[in-house]
């Protein structure tokens, strides 16, 4: 890959760091616009939680559903079943 990334640079007319910083700011654009922001991923979680009804539940609420969950994803675990 060093070798090609050096044909290149030389057939661009371009130094290997600047092959290199526009690889790495090509990189970061195609990362940053293909996964969600951790605020996205909030937002879409808030969503959702109104659409199923969820965003008015206590946090002791919450905390019975996660554990109830859980226990359910265990007790498929033991006994084989997959996620249905």
């Amino acid at each position: 890959m060093g070798k090609q990334a050096e044909r290149l640079a030389k057939r661009e007319n371009r130094t290997m760091s600047e092959l290199m910083r526009e690889a790495f700011r090509r990189y970061q654009e195609n990362s940053a616009s293909a996964s969600p922001t951790m605020a996205d991923a909030l937002q879409l979680l808030r969503a959702d939680a109104r659409r199923r009804g969820l965003d008015k539940l206590t946090k002791r609420e919450i905390d019975n559903v996660i554990a109830q969950a859980r226990r359910e994803m265990a007790a498929r675990i033991l006994t084989g079943r997959s996620k249905q």
